[in-house]
Formats: structure tokens, C-alpha cells, sequence
């Protein structure tokens, strides 16, 4: 009688650990990673913007946590995603420009994964391989197209009408919907928008239309103290913009390569409702046309944030989802008479990066410097599963719950490779302290140097003119943040690797992709085609 009792007993405690097990892995959070391309930290309004509101992202900042030092380590479109990826810098995950991913790499998806998360990747992925380590995935070619976009989707491509941006959404939203029950989810949801071309959904085109934004101070930027690389980019609202960019339409006659050739001018004159435009007039005009068009994007992509919040308040599923929020790199929003990013000044360095959910500190706002090689480790440290030993960065899961460790970094290693690029920027590396900035061309063998506190527009190198003395102050922050920018090269093991471009890994990242025509598919067609992937 007691061996039965004993048997009984022992069994009771093996379900009822087995049940606990179960509903231990089943209360794991879910999360979701909400990812826009060329999103400027300081076209959100929660970031203190003076040019646009974005109350989706405002409710997503003040429920939870906004990191107000946030930085990307290679601003750039695919290296981004590469980090994002792998939880490492450019030269160690080998995409250090626009070259293909390779897939057979070690990533967080195939973590969380193996992890037991439901794993999913839809919208713009440019990393020219297809997705590993999702569950489901669909993703655009490349760049993508803004209105009724192509997908990949395993084997296959697809079309589906409307805009870029909506289309996304949805698919994201049926991702939820779909999903299988029991198991926490993993959801990268990355859009396209507000990347160049910049063309806008109609409802927010409308909206911007007849806005006046204001001019950043610097727009009129001369680079006076920087002349090592600012004054040959051809990145500027001034000289850069094209046709295509500013919407002007081309004459009636021309066709095809005619046409492409007539968009793809820079336009020194417009006439615009009968006046012709010149200089300086010129230019308050492609600034205005140009960020109409860029925030109405933005606020497209807000839209959708707030449509996915919605759905989790709806399916009852917010309370036990983490929703983090963050751009592939920074953007110029005219500031330094700049768009696009790339060069190391703070409009391109900084991202933003918000997240909401259990366990996260609401109304938070951390100072510590954190970067894109953090996001990979934290995703695995909020699912519960253990940090590969590859991933340079750190989890941020104690600084979304209000802790502060002793033993933060306080300075950030950034390196950008894509010399001359698509926009004549210099390589570079340099560091960035709570306090200054270093950066260092190293083609041209030039340093600049910031103070940030005092200078935060970066109009004042302090290392300029290179021929003459140097105050002591000088001198002794030029030598220590030298030894720190060494210090951290060692930290991240970064030997020079990919210095020259002939060393660079071949392949686009922009495909080719080998998937079969299916012409046009519905968002429920298109997400019952993308769980087939190995």
C-alpha cells in the first residue's frame, strides 16, 4: 500500500512539474521588434521633435522605456541588419557594405527559434540571402517598392496592392492572428519607410502638403572647420537632391530611359506655379519639399505602430508582449545641409530605441550609452535564453527595468567602410564619449574633434586649423580619446579588416532571388505561403 502511495506520489510531482514547466515557457513574453529604415530620433515628438508629431510612438515611449542615448556603430542600410542579426560589428559579421548576408551564419532568430518562440520576419530585409531562422517570412527585394510592392515569400514572389507601409502592417497584424497557440512569438516587423524616395501614402501626403517645416540652424552649413571630408559629400539639400526626389514631373514625350535620365538630374532651377526659383529661394524649397515627403512616410509608419498596439490591446495579448521600437540608422533632417546618414555627427550616429511591455520601467527614459549590438543579446535575455559568446553587445534588460550596473560602457566605437559610396563619403572611424567626439578619416589621414556638451551641432572642430598650436586642454583630450578609440579597436577586435575595398565580401545585397512568379496575392494568401520555410 505504501509502494503505492509512493508511486503515486512520485508521479503527481513529475505532471505537476511537467505542468509548470509548461506554463513557465508558455508565460514567456512575446516580442515584437517594429524596425523603420532612415527614421531621425529627432523626427519623433517623444524625442523632443520641432517638425512633426508622432502620438503612437509618444504612447509607446511613455508606457514604457526611451533610451535617450542610442547609437548605431555603421549607419548604413544593410550593416545595420547585419548587427541587428548577429549582435556584432561589420567587421566581424562580414557585411561591412552593401554585400550579401551570409545565412549560413549564427543569428538571434535561429536562437529564439531553437528556443521555442514561434519566429517570424516580414518587410524590408536587404540582406540579399533569404531569411533563416523564421518560422515564416516575407520580405521585399531589396529595396522594395512603395506602391503595390512585391514580396518573397519561401520559393516564390507576390505581389500585393496598396502601399508599402499599410501592406506591412497588415501582414504583421495577420502574423498575430495566425499565429500558433502555446507558444511565445518573436515578430520582426521591419518597414521600408521613410527611406528615399520618400513617397508617402495619400491620406498623410495630404497631410503635409501645405506645411512649412522649420529649417534646421545649420542647414546653411559651410563646414568651415571641416574640411576633410564634409565639402566633397554629395548628400546635400542644396546640390544633391534629384527630380525623382523632388516629385517633379517629367515632360509628357519622355519615355523610358529618357524619362529615368530626366528624374535622376539635380536640379540647379525650378519653375514653381510660374516663378522660377535660383539659390537660396531654390533651396527653402527642396528643403520643404523634401521633408514634406520624408515625414509624411514617418507618419505613416506611426500609424502602424499604433494599428499593432491597437491589436494587442484587442487580442487581449499586451500584458505579456514586449514591444521594442528602433531605426536601422539616424538621418539628416538638413541638419549640416544634409539628408541621408553615413558620416559620424550625431543626426547620423543616434537611433531611437523604445520599448514597452513586462517588466519594463514605464515612463523610463535611460542615459546609458547603449548601441545596435545590444538589441540581439537583449532579445534573447527578455526570452530567457542564454547570450552566445559571439554577440558583442550587451542584453539592456536591466536598464529597461530602472537598473543602473556600475559597470556601463561610457563611450560608443563607431566605423563606417563605403568609401567613396553612393554619396562621396570618406571611411571613417572615431568614439563618442558622454562628453566629446573623435572621428578619424583615415584615407585622408584627418581627425576631427567635438565638444559635445558645449558644441552639440558640431560646428567647431576643435582640431582645426591642423597647423597650429593647440591649447593644453586640447592636446590632453586629443591623446585620451585617441587611447580610448584604440582602446575600444582591441575591445571589439577590430584589426583593420575591410579597410580596403578590394578585401570587401562580394554580392548584393540586393539578390539575385530565385523565387517563381505568382503574381497577385491577398495579405491571408501571402501569409499561408510564408510558413514554408525550412
Amino acid at each position: 500500500m505504501l509502494h503505492r502511495i509512493y508511486l503515486f506520489t512520485l508521479f503527481l510531482s513529475i505532471l505537476t512539474s511537467g505542468w509548470s514547466f509548461a506554463a513557465e515557457r508558455n508565460s514567456r513574453p512575446n516580442i515584437i521588434f517594429i524596425f523603420s529604415d532612415d527614421h531621425a530620433e529627432h523626427a519623433i515628438s517623444a524625442y523632443g521633435s520641432k517638425v512633426n508629431q508622432t502620438p503612437h510612438l509618444d504612447r509607446l515611449a511613455g508606457e514604457g522605456a526611451r533610451f535617450t542615448n542610442s547609437f548605431v556603430t555603421n549607419s548604413i542600410c544593410t550593416p545595420s541588419r547585419a548587427t541587428l542579426l548577429t549582435g556584432q560589428y561589420s567587421h566581424l559579421n562580414g557585411v561591412p557594405v552593401f554585400n550579401r548576408f551570409d545565412a549560413s551564419r549564427d543569428t538571434v532568430a535561429k536562437h529564439l527559434q531553437a528556443g521555442g518562440y514561434h519566429t517570424g520576419m516580414i518587410g524590408k530585409w536587404h540582406l540579399g540571402s533569404d531569411p533563416v531562422g523564421f518560422d515564416r517570412w516575407i520580405v521585399l527585394p531589396g529595396q522594395g517598392a512603395y506602391w503595390n510592392p512585391t514580396f518573397l515569400v519561401p520559393g516564390h514572389k507576390l505581389n500585393i496592392e496598396g502601399h508599402c507601409t499599410d501592406v506591412t502592417t497588415d501582414l504583421g497584424i495577420e502574423f498575430l492572428k495566425t499565429r500558433p497557440e502555446g507558444k511565445p512569438f518573436f515578430l520582426m516587423l521591419h518597414q521600408k519607410a521613410p527611406h528615399r524616395a520618400w513617397e508617402p501614402d495619400e491620406r498623410n501626403k495630404a497631410r503635409f502638403k501645405d506645411q512649412v517645416i522649420p529649417e534646421p540652424d545649420t542647414l546653411w552649413d559651410d563646414y568651415a572647420t571641416r574640411p576633410a571630408a564634409l565639402p566633397e559629400n554629395e548628400q546635400t539639400v542644396a546640390n544633391d537632391l534629384t527630380r525623382r526626389d523632388l516629385k517633379l514631373e517629367p515632360p509628357a514625350e519622355l519615355k523610358g530611359r529618357e524619362r529615368n535620365q530626366w528624374l535622376r538630374v539635380k536640379p540647379t532651377e525650378v519653375t514653381v506655379e510660374g516663378k522660377k526659383l535660383t539659390g537660396v529661394e531654390l533651396v527653402k524649397w527642396k528643403y520643404q519639399r523634401y521633408m514634406q515627403d520624408y515625414l509624411a512616410c514617418v507618419q505613416g509608419v506611426d500609424d502602424g505602430v499604433g494599428r499593432v498596439l491597437d491589436y494587442l490591446d484587442e487580442a487581449d495579448l499586451a500584458d505579456n508582449t514586449i514591444v521594442i521600437y528602433s531605426a536601422d540608422n539616424g538621418w539628416y533632417l538638413g541638419d549640416l545641409g544634409m539628408y541621408d546618414k553615413r558620416f559620424m555627427y550625431e543626426p547620423g550616429l543616434r537611433v531611437p530605441l523604445i520599448a514597452r511591455g513586462p517588466g519594463i520601467k514605464s515612463g523610463s527614459t535611460p542615459a546609458q550609452f547603449v548601441a545596435n549590438i545590444d538589441l540581439a543579446p537583449t532579445f534573447l535575455d527578455l526570452a530567457g535564453l542564454p547570450i552566445p559568446s559571439f554577440m558583442q553587445g550587451r542584453t539592456l534588460a536591466p536598464l529597461l527595468r530602472g537598473e543602473s550596473p556600475d559597470d556601463w560602457r561610457e563611450s560608443v566605437y563607431y566605423r563606417y567602410y563605403h568609401d567613396p559610396g553612393h554619396h562621396n563619403t570618406r571611411a571613417h572611424y572615431g568614439v563618442r564619449t558622454k562628453s566629446h567626439k573623435l572621428i578619424f578619416y583615415w584615407n585622408k589621414d584627418a581627425y576631427e574633434m567635438f565638444d559635445i556638451v558645449n558644441d552639440p551641432a558640431e560646428q567647431y572642430n576643435l582640431l582645426f586649423p591642423d597647423d597650429e598650436p593647440k591649447t593644453p586642454e586640447v592636446v590632453a583630450k586629443f591623446e585620451e580619446l585617441k587611447a580610448e578609440l584604440a582602446r575600444l579597436q582591441r575591445e571589439f577586435n577590430d584589426d583593420g579588416k575591410y579597410a580596403d575595398p578590394a578585401t570587401w565580401p562580394k554580392g548584393s545585397s540586393d539578390g539575385p532571388f530565385p523565387h517563381q512568379p505568382l503574381g497577385g496575392k491577398s495579405v491571408a494568401e501571402a501569409i499561408e505561403l510564408s510558413h514554408e520555410s525550412d
